[in-house]
């Protein structure tokens, strides 16, 4: 009897000490991963204010009127980085203009018509590899397509570049975020009477519009500093030029070809080019959230 009153007495006690123990345990490894967590965003923010600094440092030193009102020029005659600014956002804001309507649509399709279809996962597999595709394998392709046929190197060739770089951002972004609108609000719209596409555009696009938005932003940012396919494409042009049919400037490629001068004056040139793409960026995704944000 006493041996048996004994073992119903030990038994919770072991639980119990097996449960402590455990506790122990799991307080233990939260803790490490707490400290890991800490750790890795002190390191990522560190990494990041060091590259502010250092752009801060070397670019604001030579930010003047001149940089912004004077074309690119030979070394020690003063130049500024007028035509590679205007020839970057020409660029930039046409190849977003035409990319972003198509990946939209594109991202919306493999959201709300291409459940499980062949189509859907084939086009959903293409767009994974381009997303991961080197954007120096892009440039070759719109060298090949549209450089050499044609006989020379254009805005418009750069601007293609950029478009099909934008392309499948926007569209892995529009499917994942038109993929987290809630069923129910489709039947809702659908219960109403609203057809489908009506559905779509005054629902869904409204739901996940934060998302979009943000992942159009980030195909701009992306492209903004693309050095590699402008190579292939328009090539760059020291001259002031607004042609789209000839070879048009861009800071990207202006910054790589003067940071590697033996010149001081394009050297700094190149830190101020830098200077402007981060900060520009910076910007426009500032004014984007608050408009969002006034939007609410």
């Amino acid at each position: 009897m006493s041996v048996s009153l004994t073992a119903s007495h030990t038994g919770p006690a072991k639980n119990m000490k097996v449960a402590q123990r455990l506790s122990r345990s799991r307080k233990r490894s939260d803790t490490v991963v707490k400290i890991l967590c800490y750790a890795a965003t002190a390191i990522g923010l560190l990494l990041l204010a060091s590259i502010l600094a250092t752009l801060l440092i070397r670019g604001f030193s030579g930010i003047g009127l001149s940089v912004l009102t004077e074309v690119t020029k030979p070394p020690g005659s003063h130049g500024g980085l007028l035509n590679a600014i205007v020839g970057s956002l020409i660029q930039t804001v046409v190849g977003v203009a035409i990319g972003t309507p198509i990946g939209l649509l594109v991202g919306t399709y493999l959201a709300e018509y291409a459940h499980g279809s062949v189509l859907g996962n084939a086009v959903r597999f293409v767009s994974d590899v381009l997303l991961s595709a080197p954007s120096i394998l892009i440039g070759l392709f719109i060298y090949q397509l549209i450089v050499a046929p044609f006989g020379g190197f254009s805005g418009v060739a750069g601007c293609m570049a950029l478009a099909v770089i934008v392309i499948p951002i926007v569209v892995r972004t529009t499917e994942d975020m038109l993929s987290l609108i809630p069923t129910a609000m489709r039947e809702a719209a659908v219960a109403l009477g609203a057809p489908k596409w009506k559905m779509i555009v005054l629902i869904c696009y409204r739901a996940a519009k934060d998302g979009i938005v943000t992942g159009i932003l980030l195909a701009l940012a992306r492209v903004a500093g693309e050095t590699a396919p402008l190579l292939f494409t328009s090539l760059g042009n020291l001259n002031w030029s607004l042609s789209l049919t000839k070879p048009m400037s861009s800071l990207p490629v202006t910054i790589y070809q003067y940071a590697g001068s033996a010149f001081d004056d394009w050297v700094q040139l190149a830190w101020v080019g830098a200077l402007l793409i981060t900060f520009g960026v910076l910007a426009l995704n500032i004014v984007a959230r608050v408009v969002l944000r006034g939007g609410k």
